[in-house]
C-alpha cells in the first residue's frame, strides 16, 4: 500500500525527541532507495547475484517500472515525514545498486531514484550507493546535494566523475577495528584526499558494524573536528 504518515509516527516522535536533545547538532533523517527495497522484496533478503531482481527487471520491466514507482512515492513520504518533524538533511540509501550496469541504472532506476529525491526540496540531499564506483555521474543526476562514496574508489577519483558536487565518504568500516594508529592515519589520508572538493563530509564507506567500540568512533569524530578545524 501507500504509505499513511501516520503508520510512521514512531518516527515522527523520535525524531523530535532527538531534535530537543540534540541541539543544534543537526540530525539526519534516511529512507531505502526504491532499487534497493525492491531487491529486498523480491529476494527476501541480501543478495550475491540478485538474479531474481534482474530477471523481473529485464524478464516484466512493466511490472518493475510499477513497483519501483510505488517504492519511490513510499521512500518520497517517509522522507517528507521525517523531514515535518524536524531532520535537519536526508539521506537516500541504494545500498545494492552497485550490482548494476551504468546502462541498466539508467533505465530501470534513475527515474524512481529522482522522484524521491525531487520530493525533498527543503533540507539538503544525500545519496548513496555501495560499489557504485561506476555509476557516480548517473546517481548524480538524480539531483542529490551531496553524493555518498564508498570506501573503494578515493575521494579525489570520485570527484573527477562528479565535478562540482560535494562528497560524503569513506573510511571503509572494517578499518575501525585495527589498532588507533591505523585508524588515525587512515582518517587523515581520507581528509588529504578531500583538500579542494568543493565540500566534504567525512563518514564511513557504509555502516556502523554492530561490534564497533562506541569509544573508537567517538575518538574518530574528535579528530575529524580537530584536522578540520586548522
Amino acid at each position: 500500500p501507500e504509505l499513511d504518515p501516520a503508520a510512521v509516527d514512531f518516527a515522527v516522535q523520535a525524531i523530535r525527541l532527538l531534535t530537543a536533545e540534540l541541539g543544534a547538532t543537526p540530525l539526519i533523517g534516511f529512507a531505502g532507495a526504491p532499487f534497493t527495497l525492491a531487491s529486498y522484496l523480491i529476494e527476501g533478503g541480501p543478495s550475491r547475484t540478485y538474479a531474481r531482481t534482474k530477471a523481473m527487471m529485464h524478464g516484466d520491466p512493466d511490472l518493475w517500472g510499477r513497483l519501483l514507482d510505488r517504492l519511490a512515492g513510499i521512500a518520497a513520504t517517509f522522507l517528507q515525514v521525517q523531514v515535518g518533524a524536524g531532520a535537519a538533511a536526508v539521506q537516500v540509501f541504494d545500498s545494492w545498486a552497485g550490482a548494476l550496469s551504468v546502462a541498466d541504472y539508467r533505465r530501470f532506476v534513475l527515474p524512481a531514484s529522482t522522484k524521491v529525491l525531487s520530493a525533498v526540496t527543503s533540507v539538503p540531499r544525500i545519496h548513496f550507493g555501495v560499489g557504485t564506483g561506476e555509476l557516480l555521474p548517473a546517481m548524480a543526476e538524480a539531483g542529490p546535494d551531496v553524493l555518498g562514496v564508498d570506501w573503494r574508489i578515493p575521494l579525489s577519483a570520485a570527484a573527477e566523475r562528479v565535478p562540482g558536487l560535494p562528497l560524503q565518504g569513506n573510511l571503509d568500516p572494517a578499518i575501525l577495528f585495527a589498532p588507533w594508529p591505523v585508524i588515525e592515519s587512515e582518517v587523515r589520508r581520507i581528509l588529504a584526499d578531500a583538500e579542494g572538493l568543493p565540500g566534504h563530509i567525512f563518514n564511513l564507506g557504509h555502516g556502523v558494524p554492530p561490534e564497533t567500540d562506541p569509544d573508537v568512533l567517538g575518538r574518530v569524530v574528535d579528530l575529524v573536528h580537530e584536522v578540520s578545524a586548522r
